[in-house]
């Protein structure tokens, strides 16, 4: 992006920001689709679906206790509340085994790994970005001092 925010956008900076998509969507979209990618980007991106997303990916099949160790700024509520929401929504398989105590087991579903590789979007865009963002929060903390 430009530096100055009233500045038209570049050639090159459209191109750069339109690399980012995945495939052309369609102009008009039901209001199901429309529902689904705001509970997409209210509930599935909060502060710990895509943190969970991302240890099951890279971990595969983990315990609860496996999944805490990895994220161990999370509560154990908060990690109960948010497998319970990614199971619901289908991302994650619980797999609960018959044994004293019980073990249960969670992975990425089919649906889970879909949307963790739609996810791999924004790594590259930090990768690529992330001078830029640094140099922006630079200035705006500058400005304050």
């Amino acid at each position: 992006m430009a530096d100055d925010d009233t500045s038209p956008f570049t050639q090159e900076e459209i191109a750069r920001a339109q690399s980012y998509r995945v495939r052309d969507y369609p102009e008009g979209t039901s209001p199901e689709v429309d529902a689904l990618v705001k509970d997409i980007i209210t509930g599935f991106a909060d502060k710990w679906t895509f943190v969970i997303l991302d240890v099951l990916w890279d971990k595969g099949t983990l315990r609860f206790s496996e999944i805490w160790r990895e994220v161990p700024e999370i509560s154990q509520k908060m990690l109960t509340q948010t497998l319970r929401r990614m199971e619901r929504d289908g991302l994650v398989i619980r797999t609960l085994y018959p044994s004293v105590p019980p073990k249960v087991e969670y992975r990425l579903s089919a649906l889970g790994l879909s949307l963790g590789a739609a996810f791999c979007n924004i790594w590259v865009w930090a990768i690529e970005n992330l001078d830029d963002v640094r140099k922006a929060r630079e200035r705006f903390d500058s400005r304050d001092a």
